[in-house]
Protein backbone atom coordinates (compact mmCIF):
# COMPACT_ATOMS: atom_id res chain seq x y z
CA UNK A 1 0.00 0.00 0.00
CA UNK A 2 1.55 3.20 -0.81
CA UNK A 3 2.32 5.99 1.78
CA UNK A 4 2.09 9.59 1.35
CA UNK A 5 5.30 11.61 2.07
CA UNK A 6 3.75 13.18 5.30
CA UNK A 7 3.32 9.35 6.69
CA UNK A 8 7.15 8.37 5.61
CA UNK A 9 8.95 11.76 7.01
CA UNK A 10 6.23 11.69 10.50
CA UNK A 11 8.34 13.19 13.24
CA UNK A 12 11.76 13.95 10.97
CA UNK A 13 12.98 17.40 11.31
CA UNK A 14 11.89 20.02 8.77
CA UNK A 15 13.25 20.73 5.41
CA UNK A 16 15.94 22.82 5.25
CA UNK A 17 16.44 26.13 3.36
CA UNK A 18 20.34 25.46 1.73
CA UNK A 19 20.84 28.14 -1.08
CA UNK A 20 22.46 26.71 -4.09
CA UNK A 21 25.01 29.45 -4.00
CA UNK A 22 26.18 28.00 -0.52
CA UNK A 23 27.52 24.81 -2.24
CA UNK A 24 29.15 26.50 -5.36
CA UNK A 25 31.06 29.14 -2.52
CA UNK A 26 31.91 25.55 -0.46
CA UNK A 27 33.64 24.16 -3.47
CA UNK A 28 35.74 27.25 -4.37
CA UNK A 29 37.36 28.14 -7.64
CA UNK A 30 39.67 25.28 -7.53
CA UNK A 31 37.50 22.34 -7.08
CA UNK A 32 37.59 19.41 -9.97
CA UNK A 33 35.61 19.07 -12.60
CA UNK A 34 32.60 16.69 -12.60
CA UNK A 35 33.16 14.19 -15.27
CA UNK A 36 29.53 12.71 -14.82
CA UNK A 37 29.42 8.80 -16.92
CA UNK A 38 26.24 8.82 -17.94
CA UNK A 39 24.55 4.88 -18.19
CA UNK A 40 22.10 6.55 -20.66
CA UNK A 41 20.86 10.51 -21.79
CA UNK A 42 18.35 11.13 -19.52
CA UNK A 43 21.02 12.09 -16.63
CA UNK A 44 21.02 15.53 -17.95
CA UNK A 45 17.73 16.84 -17.11
CA UNK A 46 18.24 17.96 -13.76
CA UNK A 47 21.11 20.59 -15.44
CA UNK A 48 21.93 23.08 -17.48
CA UNK A 49 24.43 24.78 -19.50
CA UNK A 50 26.80 21.91 -19.62
CA UNK A 51 28.90 19.73 -22.27
CA UNK A 52 27.13 16.86 -22.93
CA UNK A 53 29.64 14.52 -25.21
CA UNK A 54 28.97 10.78 -26.58
CA UNK A 55 32.53 10.62 -28.41
CA UNK A 56 35.19 9.41 -25.86
CA UNK A 57 38.18 10.19 -27.13
CA UNK A 58 40.77 12.57 -25.03
CA UNK A 59 40.66 15.41 -27.88
CA UNK A 60 36.73 15.56 -27.01
CA UNK A 61 37.25 15.48 -23.65
CA UNK A 62 39.42 18.24 -23.91
CA UNK A 63 37.04 20.38 -25.42
CA UNK A 64 34.40 19.38 -22.63
CA UNK A 65 37.02 19.79 -19.84
CA UNK A 66 37.83 23.04 -21.26
CA UNK A 67 34.13 25.17 -21.83
CA UNK A 68 35.03 26.36 -18.07
CA UNK A 69 32.27 24.86 -16.46
CA UNK A 70 31.89 22.87 -13.19
CA UNK A 71 31.17 19.53 -14.64
CA UNK A 72 30.54 17.56 -17.85
CA UNK A 73 28.07 14.90 -19.13
CA UNK A 74 29.56 11.85 -20.69
CA UNK A 75 27.10 9.41 -22.05
CA UNK A 76 28.35 6.18 -21.68
CA UNK A 77 24.69 4.23 -22.50
CA UNK A 78 26.66 1.25 -20.64
CA UNK A 79 22.92 0.06 -19.21
CA UNK A 80 22.49 -1.04 -22.80
CA UNK A 81 25.74 -3.14 -22.39
CA UNK A 82 26.64 -6.53 -21.30
CA UNK A 83 29.01 -6.12 -18.15
CA UNK A 84 32.22 -6.62 -19.86
CA UNK A 85 31.30 -3.61 -22.34
CA UNK A 86 30.59 -1.27 -19.51
CA UNK A 87 33.23 -2.42 -17.93
CA UNK A 88 35.41 -1.05 -21.06
CA UNK A 89 33.78 1.64 -21.81
CA UNK A 90 33.86 3.09 -18.13
CA UNK A 91 37.83 2.38 -18.18
CA UNK A 92 38.14 4.22 -21.66
CA UNK A 93 36.22 7.43 -20.53
CA UNK A 94 38.19 7.63 -17.11
CA UNK A 95 41.65 7.21 -19.05
CA UNK A 96 40.68 9.94 -21.76
CA UNK A 97 39.53 11.87 -19.07
CA UNK A 98 42.97 11.88 -17.28
CA UNK A 99 45.25 11.86 -20.38
CA UNK A 100 42.62 15.44 -21.50
CA UNK A 101 42.83 16.82 -17.85
CA UNK A 102 46.47 16.97 -17.86
CA UNK A 103 46.64 18.06 -21.09
CA UNK A 104 45.05 20.77 -19.14
CA UNK A 105 45.86 20.78 -16.21
CA UNK A 106 43.14 20.53 -14.47
CA UNK A 107 41.78 18.06 -11.78
CA UNK A 108 38.83 16.21 -11.68
CA UNK A 109 36.22 13.77 -9.96
CA UNK A 110 34.19 11.07 -11.18
CA UNK A 111 30.14 10.65 -10.96
CA UNK A 112 28.96 7.42 -11.84
CA UNK A 113 25.45 8.86 -13.00
CA UNK A 114 22.62 6.04 -13.49
CA UNK A 115 18.98 4.52 -12.29
CA UNK A 116 16.93 6.43 -9.77
CA UNK A 117 14.99 3.22 -10.09
CA UNK A 118 17.77 1.11 -9.21
CA UNK A 119 18.74 -0.04 -12.21
CA UNK A 120 22.12 -0.57 -13.78
CA UNK A 121 25.71 -1.93 -13.51
CA UNK A 122 26.24 -1.89 -9.60
CA UNK A 123 28.75 -2.19 -8.37
CA UNK A 124 30.92 -3.02 -11.44
CA UNK A 125 30.82 0.96 -12.89
CA UNK A 126 32.19 2.07 -9.68
CA UNK A 127 34.86 -0.45 -9.08
CA UNK A 128 36.38 0.07 -12.36
CA UNK A 129 36.34 4.00 -11.63
CA UNK A 130 37.96 3.32 -8.41
CA UNK A 131 40.98 1.16 -10.08
CA UNK A 132 41.24 4.05 -12.55
CA UNK A 133 41.67 6.58 -9.89
CA UNK A 134 44.03 3.94 -8.36
CA UNK A 135 45.87 3.81 -11.42
CA UNK A 136 46.02 7.65 -12.73
CA UNK A 137 46.58 9.33 -8.63
CA UNK A 138 48.27 6.26 -6.92
CA UNK A 139 45.41 6.55 -4.11
CA UNK A 140 42.62 4.22 -3.08
CA UNK A 141 38.74 5.96 -3.23
CA UNK A 142 37.50 5.55 0.56
CA UNK A 143 33.92 5.85 -0.32
CA UNK A 144 31.35 5.01 -2.49
CA UNK A 145 28.36 7.76 -2.11
CA UNK A 146 24.93 5.74 -3.49
CA UNK A 147 22.44 9.09 -3.93
CA UNK A 148 19.51 7.31 -6.30
CA UNK A 149 16.88 10.09 -5.05
CA UNK A 150 15.08 12.15 -7.40
CA UNK A 151 12.45 14.41 -6.06
CA UNK A 152 11.50 15.82 -9.05
CA UNK A 153 10.46 12.24 -10.14
CA UNK A 154 9.57 10.74 -7.44
CA UNK A 155 12.10 8.83 -6.13
CA UNK A 156 12.67 9.22 -2.53
CA UNK A 157 15.02 7.50 0.13
CA UNK A 158 13.73 7.97 3.78
CA UNK A 159 14.89 5.48 6.87
CA UNK A 160 17.36 3.43 4.16
CA UNK A 161 14.59 2.49 2.09
CA UNK A 162 14.34 4.04 -1.43
CA UNK A 163 10.76 5.00 -2.71
CA UNK A 164 9.20 5.67 -5.94
CA UNK A 165 6.08 7.54 -6.73
CA UNK A 166 4.45 10.79 -6.25
CA UNK A 167 2.42 13.01 -3.77
CA UNK A 168 -0.66 12.41 -5.57
CA UNK A 169 -1.00 8.47 -5.25
CA UNK A 170 2.01 8.15 -2.77
CA UNK A 171 4.88 6.29 -2.83
CA UNK A 172 5.28 2.39 -3.07
CA UNK A 173 8.97 0.97 -2.11
CA UNK A 174 11.11 0.31 -5.07
CA UNK A 175 11.66 -3.39 -4.36
CA UNK A 176 7.85 -3.93 -5.08
CA UNK A 177 7.71 -1.41 -8.39
CA UNK A 178 7.45 -2.55 -12.18
CA UNK A 179 11.37 -1.22 -11.77
CA UNK A 180 12.76 -4.03 -9.71
CA UNK A 181 11.19 -6.57 -12.63
CA UNK A 182 13.58 -5.53 -14.81
CA UNK A 183 14.91 -8.36 -17.17
CA UNK A 184 18.42 -7.17 -16.51
CA UNK A 185 18.73 -5.43 -14.00
CA UNK A 186 15.88 -6.86 -11.54
CA UNK A 187 16.56 -6.57 -7.86
CA UNK A 188 14.23 -7.44 -4.54
CA UNK A 189 15.36 -5.06 -2.13
CA UNK A 190 13.79 -1.55 -1.69
CA UNK A 191 16.09 -1.07 1.54
CA UNK A 192 19.67 0.27 -0.05
CA UNK A 193 21.80 -1.29 2.75
CA UNK A 194 20.29 -4.47 1.56
CA UNK A 195 20.67 -3.71 -1.66
CA UNK A 196 24.54 -3.71 -2.08
CA UNK A 197 24.13 -6.31 -0.56
CA UNK A 198 22.46 -8.39 -2.67
CA UNK A 199 23.86 -6.42 -5.73
CA UNK A 200 27.44 -7.14 -4.49
CA UNK A 201 26.58 -11.00 -3.75
CA UNK A 202 27.08 -10.48 -0.42
CA UNK A 203 30.94 -9.30 -0.28
CA UNK A 204 29.87 -6.42 1.13
CA UNK A 205 27.04 -6.74 3.84
CA UNK A 206 24.33 -4.27 4.75
CA UNK A 207 25.64 -3.71 8.07
CA UNK A 208 29.03 -2.38 6.49
CA UNK A 209 27.60 -0.01 4.62
CA UNK A 210 27.54 3.70 6.30
CA UNK A 211 23.70 4.95 6.36
CA UNK A 212 23.08 8.81 6.75
CA UNK A 213 19.38 8.96 7.68
CA UNK A 214 17.38 12.44 7.24
CA UNK A 215 17.25 13.27 11.02
CA UNK A 216 21.25 14.03 11.07
CA UNK A 217 21.30 15.19 7.71
CA UNK A 218 18.67 18.00 8.59
CA UNK A 219 20.07 18.56 11.86
CA UNK A 220 23.92 17.73 12.33
CA UNK A 221 26.12 18.81 9.33
CA UNK A 222 29.46 17.63 11.47
CA UNK A 223 27.94 14.47 12.62
CA UNK A 224 27.29 13.86 8.41
CA UNK A 225 30.82 14.69 7.79
CA UNK A 226 31.99 12.32 10.53
CA UNK A 227 30.08 9.62 8.97
CA UNK A 228 31.70 10.36 5.79
CA UNK A 229 35.15 10.21 7.06
CA UNK A 230 35.06 6.97 8.40
CA UNK A 231 34.78 5.34 4.98
CA UNK A 232 37.95 3.27 3.84
CA UNK A 233 38.94 1.07 0.88
CA UNK A 234 35.58 1.86 -1.58
CA UNK A 235 33.24 1.65 1.46
CA UNK A 236 29.54 1.69 0.42
CA UNK A 237 27.14 4.99 1.70
CA UNK A 238 23.79 5.14 1.67
CA UNK A 239 22.03 8.89 2.36
CA UNK A 240 18.27 9.71 2.78
CA UNK A 241 17.21 12.27 0.62
CA UNK A 242 13.70 13.92 0.14
CA UNK A 243 14.07 17.61 -1.47
CA UNK A 244 17.06 19.12 -3.00
CA UNK A 245 17.89 21.07 -0.15
CA UNK A 246 18.90 18.00 1.17
CA UNK A 247 21.09 17.16 -1.45
CA UNK A 248 23.01 20.31 -0.68
CA UNK A 249 23.24 19.60 2.77
CA UNK A 250 24.75 16.33 1.91
CA UNK A 251 27.15 18.47 -1.28
CA UNK A 252 28.15 20.33 1.47
CA UNK A 253 29.22 17.57 3.89
CA UNK A 254 30.90 15.83 1.18
CA UNK A 255 32.53 19.63 0.19
CA UNK A 256 33.93 19.23 3.97
CA UNK A 257 34.77 15.43 4.19
CA UNK A 258 36.53 15.76 0.62
CA UNK A 259 38.65 19.04 2.03
CA UNK A 260 39.83 16.94 5.09
CA UNK A 261 41.53 14.34 2.72
CA UNK A 262 39.04 11.76 1.82
CA UNK A 263 38.56 10.76 -1.63
CA UNK A 264 34.81 9.83 -3.27
CA UNK A 265 33.18 8.15 -6.13
CA UNK A 266 29.57 8.95 -6.72
CA UNK A 267 26.64 6.41 -7.74
CA UNK A 268 23.92 8.99 -8.19
CA UNK A 269 20.74 9.91 -9.91
CA UNK A 270 20.00 12.77 -12.16
CA UNK A 271 19.84 15.72 -9.52
CA UNK A 272 22.87 15.04 -7.56
CA UNK A 273 25.18 16.69 -10.11
CA UNK A 274 23.36 19.94 -10.01
CA UNK A 275 23.29 20.14 -6.34
CA UNK A 276 26.90 18.77 -6.02
CA UNK A 277 28.23 21.82 -8.28
CA UNK A 278 25.69 24.53 -6.70
CA UNK A 279 23.43 25.51 -9.46
CA UNK A 280 20.00 26.49 -9.07
CA UNK A 281 17.35 24.47 -10.61
CA UNK A 282 16.64 26.15 -14.11
CA UNK A 283 12.93 27.04 -14.86
CA UNK A 284 11.67 25.15 -17.61
CA UNK A 285 12.54 26.22 -21.34
CA UNK A 286 9.55 27.86 -23.41
CA UNK A 287 10.02 26.14 -26.79
CA UNK A 288 11.33 28.55 -28.84
CA UNK A 289 14.44 25.98 -29.89
CA UNK A 290 12.79 24.67 -31.88
CA UNK A 291 13.59 25.28 -35.82
CA UNK A 292 10.93 27.16 -38.35
CA UNK A 293 9.89 23.51 -39.71
CA UNK A 294 6.50 21.77 -39.91
CA UNK A 295 6.70 18.27 -37.83
CA UNK A 296 8.96 17.10 -35.16
CA UNK A 297 9.84 13.52 -34.84
CA UNK A 298 9.16 11.57 -31.80
CA UNK A 299 10.79 8.46 -31.64
CA UNK A 300 9.94 6.00 -28.67
CA UNK A 301 11.37 2.79 -27.30
CA UNK A 302 10.48 2.83 -23.80
CA UNK A 303 7.94 0.15 -22.94
CA UNK A 304 6.77 0.78 -19.14
CA UNK A 305 3.79 2.01 -18.18
CA UNK A 306 4.06 5.63 -17.94
CA UNK A 307 4.94 5.67 -21.19
CA UNK A 308 2.25 3.96 -22.93
CA UNK A 309 0.31 6.30 -21.02
CA UNK A 310 1.72 8.70 -22.42
CA UNK A 311 1.33 7.97 -25.79
CA UNK A 312 -2.07 7.51 -25.66
CA UNK A 313 -2.44 11.24 -24.15
CA UNK A 314 -0.92 12.26 -26.89
CA UNK A 315 -2.47 10.95 -29.64
CA UNK A 316 -5.39 12.20 -27.77
CA UNK A 317 -4.66 15.71 -28.27
CA UNK A 318 -2.54 16.13 -31.17
CA UNK A 319 -3.12 12.99 -33.10
CA UNK A 320 0.12 12.98 -34.65
CA UNK A 321 0.61 10.16 -37.75
CA UNK A 322 1.99 6.77 -36.01
CA UNK A 323 4.38 4.11 -37.22
CA UNK A 324 5.28 1.39 -35.63
CA UNK A 325 8.78 -0.51 -35.78
CA UNK A 326 7.53 -3.97 -35.52
CA UNK A 327 9.79 -6.06 -33.03
CA UNK A 328 8.85 -9.31 -34.87
CA UNK A 329 9.49 -8.36 -37.85
CA UNK A 330 13.10 -6.41 -37.21
CA UNK A 331 14.13 -9.57 -35.73
CA UNK A 332 12.77 -11.56 -38.99
CA UNK A 333 13.19 -12.01 -42.82
CA UNK A 334 11.23 -9.04 -44.03
CA UNK A 335 13.32 -6.40 -41.89
CA UNK A 336 14.51 -4.30 -44.74
CA UNK A 337 11.04 -3.81 -46.08
CA UNK A 338 9.34 -3.43 -43.17
CA UNK A 339 12.39 -0.32 -42.25
CA UNK A 340 12.13 1.29 -45.78
CA UNK A 341 7.86 1.82 -45.50
CA UNK A 342 8.48 3.53 -41.75
CA UNK A 343 10.96 5.49 -43.38
CA UNK A 344 8.93 6.70 -46.48
CA UNK A 345 5.36 7.24 -44.12
CA UNK A 346 7.87 8.83 -41.86
CA UNK A 347 9.02 11.35 -44.28
CA UNK A 348 5.65 12.50 -45.87
CA UNK A 349 4.06 13.13 -42.28
CA UNK A 350 6.71 15.27 -41.42
CA UNK A 351 5.40 17.29 -44.25
CA UNK A 352 1.93 18.13 -42.47
CA UNK A 353 2.95 17.49 -38.66
CA UNK A 354 4.27 15.84 -36.25
CA UNK A 355 5.30 11.87 -36.69
CA UNK A 356 5.96 10.09 -33.82
CA UNK A 357 7.89 6.48 -34.81
CA UNK A 358 7.65 3.69 -31.83
CA UNK A 359 8.80 0.00 -31.42
CA UNK A 360 5.67 -2.34 -30.85
CA UNK A 361 4.25 -1.93 -27.32
CA UNK A 362 5.00 -5.75 -26.54
CA UNK A 363 8.40 -5.95 -24.70
CA UNK A 364 10.19 -8.82 -25.94
CA UNK A 365 12.54 -10.62 -23.68
CA UNK A 366 15.18 -13.27 -24.29
CA UNK A 367 16.15 -16.53 -22.18
CA UNK A 368 17.90 -14.48 -19.81
CA UNK A 369 19.77 -11.31 -18.94
CA UNK A 370 22.27 -11.14 -21.74
CA UNK A 371 19.50 -12.38 -24.67
CA UNK A 372 17.16 -9.60 -23.45
CA UNK A 373 20.29 -6.76 -24.26
CA UNK A 374 21.15 -8.41 -27.34
CA UNK A 375 17.41 -8.41 -28.28
CA UNK A 376 17.56 -4.43 -27.46
CA UNK A 377 20.76 -3.69 -29.12
CA UNK A 378 19.05 -5.57 -32.57
CA UNK A 379 16.24 -3.34 -31.94
CA UNK A 380 17.69 -0.05 -30.86
CA UNK A 381 19.71 -0.65 -34.47
CA UNK A 382 16.50 -0.70 -36.28
CA UNK A 383 15.54 2.44 -34.41
CA UNK A 384 19.07 4.20 -35.34
CA UNK A 385 18.79 2.91 -38.86
CA UNK A 386 15.01 4.76 -39.47
CA UNK A 387 16.21 8.16 -37.49
CA UNK A 388 19.56 8.03 -40.02
CA UNK A 389 17.38 8.00 -43.13
CA UNK A 390 14.67 10.24 -42.16
CA UNK A 391 17.11 12.98 -41.12
CA UNK A 392 18.92 12.69 -44.41
CA UNK A 393 15.89 13.17 -46.17
CA UNK A 394 13.97 16.33 -44.30
CA UNK A 395 15.19 18.54 -40.97
CA UNK A 396 12.36 17.91 -38.28
CA UNK A 397 11.30 20.44 -36.18
CA UNK A 398 12.19 18.93 -33.31
CA UNK A 399 13.52 15.56 -32.17
CA UNK A 400 12.30 13.64 -28.78
CA UNK A 401 13.56 10.57 -27.72
CA UNK A 402 11.67 8.97 -25.22
CA UNK A 403 13.37 6.30 -23.08
CA UNK A 404 17.21 6.07 -21.77
CA UNK A 405 18.64 3.41 -24.06
CA UNK A 406 16.76 5.02 -26.90
CA UNK A 407 18.28 8.44 -26.30
CA UNK A 408 21.31 7.15 -25.95
CA UNK A 409 21.57 5.67 -29.06
CA UNK A 410 19.52 8.34 -31.48
CA UNK A 411 21.47 11.01 -30.04
CA UNK A 412 24.95 9.66 -30.95
CA UNK A 413 24.38 7.12 -34.16
CA UNK A 414 20.92 8.23 -35.07
CA UNK A 415 21.69 12.17 -35.60
CA UNK A 416 25.12 12.22 -35.10
CA UNK A 417 25.88 14.17 -32.24
CA UNK A 418 29.48 14.10 -30.62
CA UNK A 419 29.11 17.10 -28.72
CA UNK A 420 26.23 19.26 -27.21
CA UNK A 421 25.20 21.41 -24.62
CA UNK A 422 22.40 20.30 -22.33
CA UNK A 423 20.56 23.77 -22.34
CA UNK A 424 17.83 22.98 -19.59
CA UNK A 425 14.46 21.07 -18.78
CA UNK A 426 11.41 21.57 -20.67
CA UNK A 427 9.11 20.54 -17.70
CA UNK A 428 9.98 20.83 -13.95
CA UNK A 429 13.33 19.14 -12.83
CA UNK A 430 12.60 16.66 -15.68
CA UNK A 431 13.31 15.99 -19.47
CA UNK A 432 16.18 17.75 -20.95
CA UNK A 433 16.54 19.75 -23.90
CA UNK A 434 19.85 19.57 -25.93
CA UNK A 435 21.65 21.86 -28.60
CA UNK A 436 23.90 19.71 -30.61
CA UNK A 437 27.28 21.84 -31.55
CA UNK A 438 28.46 19.15 -34.50
CA UNK A 439 26.62 16.43 -36.51
CA UNK A 440 23.69 16.88 -39.60
CA UNK A 441 21.13 17.28 -36.39
CA UNK A 442 23.16 20.88 -35.37
CA UNK A 443 20.52 23.65 -35.14
CA UNK A 444 17.85 20.94 -34.17
CA UNK A 445 16.70 20.78 -30.71
CA UNK A 446 17.06 17.50 -29.14
CA UNK A 447 14.86 16.34 -26.42
CA UNK A 448 15.69 13.63 -24.37
CA UNK A 449 12.75 12.11 -22.11
CA UNK A 450 13.11 9.40 -19.97
CA UNK A 451 10.86 6.48 -20.00
CA UNK A 452 10.18 6.65 -16.31
CA UNK A 453 9.34 10.24 -15.37
CA UNK A 454 6.57 12.73 -15.49
CA UNK A 455 3.01 12.58 -15.62
CA UNK A 456 0.46 11.41 -17.87
CA UNK A 457 0.00 14.73 -19.90
CA UNK A 458 4.26 15.03 -20.05
CA UNK A 459 4.75 14.02 -23.17
CA UNK A 460 1.80 15.79 -24.64
CA UNK A 461 2.85 19.15 -22.58
CA UNK A 462 6.21 19.13 -24.19
CA UNK A 463 5.29 18.41 -27.80
CA UNK A 464 2.71 21.12 -27.20
CA UNK A 465 5.59 23.54 -26.34
CA UNK A 466 7.93 22.69 -29.21
CA UNK A 467 5.05 23.07 -31.99
CA UNK A 468 3.35 26.21 -30.65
Amino acid sequence: MPQTLDELTAGLPAPLDVPAQAVADAAGENSRILVVLDDDPTGTQSVADLPVLTDFTPESLEWGLSQGCPAIYVMTNSRSLDPEAAAAINREVADAAYEAAGRLGVQIAFVSRSDSTLRGHFPLEPQVLADAVRRHEGRNVDGIVIVPAFGDAGRITVHGVHYAGNPTDGYTPAGETEFARDATFGYRSSDLREWVEEKTGGATKASEVIAIDLATLRTDLDAVVAQLREASDARPSVVDIVDEADLRQLSLALQQAEDAGSTFLYRVGPPFGRARIGQDVHPPLDGSQATDAVGGLIVVGSHVSMTTRQLDALRERRTPTELEIDVAQVLGEGRDAHLDAVVEQAIRGLAKGNVVVRTSRTLVTGADAQSSLALSRAVSTAVVEVVQRILAASKPRFVIAKGGITSSDVASRGLGIKRAFVRGPMLPGIVSLWEPMDGPAQGIPYIVFAGNVGGPESLADVVDKLSA
